[in-house]
């Protein structure tokens, strides 16, 4: 789709050209994400949003890495230690 003028209306508001609206599904209420992409604004669905997220984060974290179960164990070993420290300083004041 070549790239179709808009103009941007009273209190910022600007409206998505019929279009583009068709072709990516989007109706009234759809959510969208604004972001600064260089010296442009990028307005996509909420959807697009994400799933290119995960995808940038896919693309650093190999595969059948669970970034919650790796938080999950530094959360609970730092718990530890710190549990150990308490321990030992009441037992220092003994």
């Amino acid at each position: 789709m070549t790239a179709i003028p808009v103009k941007v209306g009273p209190k910022g508001r600007v409206v998505v050209p019929a279009p583009i609206r068709r072709e990516l599904g989007i109706e009234e209420g759809t959510e969208l994400m604004a972001r600064v992409e260089g010296d442009g604004i990028v307005l996509e669905p909420r959807s697009a949003a994400i799933r290119r997220l995960q995808a940038l984060v896919r693309s650093v974290v190999p595969e059948g890495v669970s970034l919650v179960d790796e938080l999950i164990a530094e959360r609970r070993e730092e718990a530890r230690r710190e549990e150990a420290e308490l321990r030992a300083w009441l037992d220092s004041r003994e």
